[in-house]
């Protein structure tokens, strides 16, 4: 049996190079989940890579025929966005291990979807500033800088992901991205570890 590993954090922590670098990693046997949005696609961003970028009526769609495992909305100053997870042909446990990237509510659901024993969270953790420091550079390349709404993410996460939260969720490992290679060894070591636990369960 697969599982599937959750990276978590806060806006501009390095969730997204974390991902694309573990993802580079052959060792670990990752498959993709590409989650939906309908923000808009952002500089760099690639349709079917980052997100399946769609929108609301198509995402009322899949609601009415069960096929979304977990949805979030958020109101921003440019109205609502919606990022999900849908019941498509990506996700086969029996065979794969899988590497997302989401938020605390997206990971208790998707838990509490296919099983505590299936999903486990990375939360990735960094600086207040030296995070307001990166979003701050991201918004300053795009086409069209969002400020407002960079300031609305930044406030927000300190309600998401208070410490009460993230013992609500039950996270209690925290790898801290100050120096990205180091984060990502130790980040990959404990996936390869959760690997070898699951075979080990799997030959008993």
């Amino acid at each position: 049996m697969g599982s599937i590993f959750c990276i978590v954090g806060k806006s501009s922590s390095g969730k997204d190079t974390i991902y694309k670098m573990l993802m580079q990693n052959n060792s670990l046997r990752m498959k993709r989940i590409v989650p939906y949005t309908t923000r808009p696609i952002r500089v760099g961003e690639q349709e079917g890579v980052e997100y399946y970028f769609t929108t609301v009526e198509a995402m009322e769609q899949l609601k009415k025929q069960n096929k979304i495992v977990e949805c979030r909305s958020y109101d921003t100053i440019y109205g609502p966005w919606y990022y999900f997870m849908a019941k498509d042909n990506q996700i086969d446990l029996e065979l794969n291990d899988y590497l997302i990237i989401g938020t605390l509510e997206s990971y208790t659901k998707i838990r509490d979807y296919f099983g505590r024993d299936r999903v486990v969270p990375i939360y990735i953790e960094l600086d207040d500033g030296e995070r307001l420091s990166r979003a701050l550079e991201r918004e300053k390349r795009q086409s069209q800088p969002m400020y407002e709404e960079m300031c609305r993410r930044f406030i927000a996460d300190a309600r998401d992901f208070s410490q009460e939260n993230l013992e609500n969720a039950g996270i209690t490992i925290k790898f801290d991205n100050y120096d990205l290679t180091s984060c990502l060894n130790e980040v990959a070591a404990y996936i390869i570890a959760e690997q070898n636990r699951e075979l080990g369960k799997e030959g008993t």
